[in-house]
């Protein structure tokens, strides 16, 4: 069994937390602070109780190597605001100077460690790494879905040197939403996905089967189960090397008729194109073109079957949203899952892609749950063991 952070006495306790403060950073300026705010919870329960706080992330992928440009320190200056307290921080987090610093800590403080990926310890969960990062904690709590479904330093190795770990407020929030979504879904259940990569999500696509009633496939990952059928795609993404798999869910949801594909697509010979797009139906799309984003008979097909759901799965957009010319299908997905939760339907909602086209659309705090873990959420929802959270539970 996990235990909350709430199950531990804390006061005066040295808590080493995992968070996941991997934001965007442009020109040193973090662009979004979603995963930041929703860390705080935990990290005031524990200023709160009389803790001692010592934060520990990734942010980027630095491959081993020190980059001033995927520093921590921009995103520990956002903390402090959101928090109005300084944090101390450290520029390497298994030094001596940052054990020493974390040794000196007064109750309520804050230590903010540097990017644990500045060494290539932290994902080969190196032994010596997570026995240097133990050293700065009493308890350790692990705070951080979107790294869960790796075995890293930090999140897996580091358990075997505490008695006393366990999760934080925003770990265990994600947990109960998933599993609730897993074992006992309000009916009716529709999934969406969208985006480019199938190959993460058809084991997903597989396993529920059996517990969605409708599964809505949208953007690039349709491509592959039309190729499938048969049907001419055009200059479309394809992942030629799963249409094997793509088959074999096509024919184990034919009597069901619970997959559902697009009909049409915005489409352009291709992203860069100036000219106008042209919509073509999914029987026909034009040798020389790709399909960009749904279309309208598609829209409102997935509207029309969303309809009626009391219980939403949404992760991958239904285009490349990021341009105006293929966001409608996106957007209008996202406005009607919101008018939904408005009425009392549940949506959840994963992926960074899903999480930025609900930013661009100024709608996340219109949703039920918006998660801060793609992969991990895919991972979950497929039936698979997280092992950061099967480290806590030996």
């Amino acid at each position: 069994m996990i235990k909350s952070i709430s199950s531990f006495d804390i006061k005066n306790k040295r808590i080493l937390i995992r968070v996941d403060m991997n934001v965007p950073l442009e020109n040193g300026i973090v662009e979004d602070n979603f995963r930041i705010k929703a860390s705080l919870p935990t990290i005031k329960y524990c200023i709160k109780n009389g803790a001692k706080i010592i934060l520990m992330s990734h942010l980027g992928r630095p491959n081993g190597v020190v980059n001033d440009k995927m520093s921590l320190m921009p995103v520990g200056e956002i903390l402090a605001d959101l928090l109005e307290m300084p944090i101390k921080f450290s520029h390497d987090c298994i030094s001596e100077d940052a054990h020493d610093v974390t040794l000196g800590l007064k109750s309520g403080e804050i230590h903010l460690l540097e990017n644990l990926r500045f060494s290539n310890d932290e994902i080969k969960n190196g032994k010596d790494f997570s026995f240097a990062l133990a050293k700065h904690g009493d308890i350790y709590i692990n705070d951080a879905f979107g790294t869960a479904h790796r075995s890293h330093a930090s999140n897996v190795g580091i358990t075997k040197h505490f008695t006393h770990k366990g999760i934080g407020f925003l770990l265990e929030k994600e947990l109960q939403n998933f599993n609730s979504l897993i074992r006992k879904p309000q009916k009716p259940f529709v999934v969406v996905l969208g985006g480019a990569k199938i190959d993460t999500k058809l084991a997903l696509i597989d396993r529920f089967l059996n517990i969605a009633d409708k599964i809505i496939i949208g953007g690039g990952m349709a491509f592959t189960f039309m190729k499938a059928q048969g049907k001419d795609i055009g200059n479309s993404i394809c992942d030629d090397s799963l249409l094997k798999e793509a088959e074999h869910i096509l024919e184990k949801s034919k009597n069901a008729n619970k997959l559902v594909l697009p009909k049409d697509f915005i489409c352009n010979r291709s992203l860069d194109d100036k000219s106008e797009p042209i919509e073509f139906d999914n029987k026909n799309i034009g040798k020389d073109f790709m399909g960009l984003d749904i279309g309208l008979q598609s829209i409102n097909r997935f509207k029309d079957i969303l309809s009626n759901a009391q219980t939403i799965l949404w992760n991958g957009p239904m285009g490349v949203f990021e341009d105006k010319k293929y966001e409608n299908g996106t957007k209008a997905i996202a406005n009607h899952i919101v008018d939904l939760t408005e009425k009392g339907a549940i949506s959840i909602v994963g992926g960074g892609d899903s999480a930025s086209a609900l930013k661009k659309y100024d709608i996340r705090e219109k949703i039920t749950h918006l998660s801060t873990g793609g992969g991990a959420s895919l991972e979950l929802l497929s039936g698979n063991t997280l092992p950061a959270t099967y480290a806590l539970e030996l």
